[in-house]
């Protein structure tokens, strides 16, 4: 496969307002990370939805693994996000009424993947993200760094072949954040795709070789560099 993302000629633009994003055009291959970076309305996030099937194009097409995304039911595009990607957010998402375990579990439950290599797959996690401790636990008990390796957890649960984060050290202190973001790069380091969207030049450089910088919906700048 030559491209795992192929975002063509796209726009988005809500009613009575500026497009939000404009005439996008954006290829990620596999096993790449790309740090995506801009002011805040610069179309960022929505570009991110967008890939994810939580918010559909006004015009142009995006594919993901070879399939156009932008035109599926709502039924498949579950379907999708279930089976081809893993979704971080900047506040966690989780639900501080199950377990870490449970929250982990919840994407291969949705997914109805076999229950034993469910599991076994969660306790490799939870030992990988240094958790493996807190597997009974509540969210809420957790620090701001812990949980988000929780969500870190559950969004590879199904093992996607992309990873989009949006914000995902936004919540947390410098050194948290400088946490996940090293264990960000070392999965990246083992062949997981990545799109991260932040406003950190430092985490992104840390995250990623490749920085798409978008400035009023369109892209200004497609760098690729060393990683320090």
């Amino acid at each position: 496969m030559d491209a795992l993302i192929e975002i063509a000629d796209v726009t988005k633009q809500y009613d009575g307002q500026s497009p939000a994003v404009n005439g996008v055009s954006l290829t990620v291959r596999p096993g790449e990370a790309v740090a995506v970076m801009g002011p805040s309305g610069s179309g960022k996030s929505t570009l991110l939805n967008m890939i994810a099937g939580l918010d559909r194009p006004t015009s142009g097409s995006v594919r993901v693994a070879g399939e156009r995304i932008d035109n599926l039911s709502e039924t498949k595009l579950a379907r999708y996000r279930r089976r081809r990607i893993g979704m971080i957010f900047q506040f966690f998402n989780l639900l501080d009424d199950l377990t870490v375990l449970d929250n982990i579990l919840l994407p291969a439950q949705l997914a109805q993947s076999p229950a034993k290599a469910s599991l076994a797959r969660a306790g490799e996690l939870l030992e990988i993200l240094g958790i493996a401790e807190h597997r009974r636990a509540i969210p809420a008990r957790l620090s701001g760094g812990e949980r988000q390796r929780v969500a870190i957890a559950r969004a590879l649960v199904n093992s996607p072949e992309l990873l989009l984060a949006d914000e995902p050290t936004g919540a947390l202190d410098s050194a948290n954040g400088q946490a996940v973001g090293d264990l960000l790069s070392s999965l990246n380091q083992s062949g997981q795709a990545m799109v991260i969207v932040t406003h950190s030049p430092e985490l992104a450089a840390r995250y990623a070789r490749r920085i798409v910088r978008i400035v009023d919906g369109k892209v200004a700048e497609d760098s690729v560099g060393a990683r320090p």
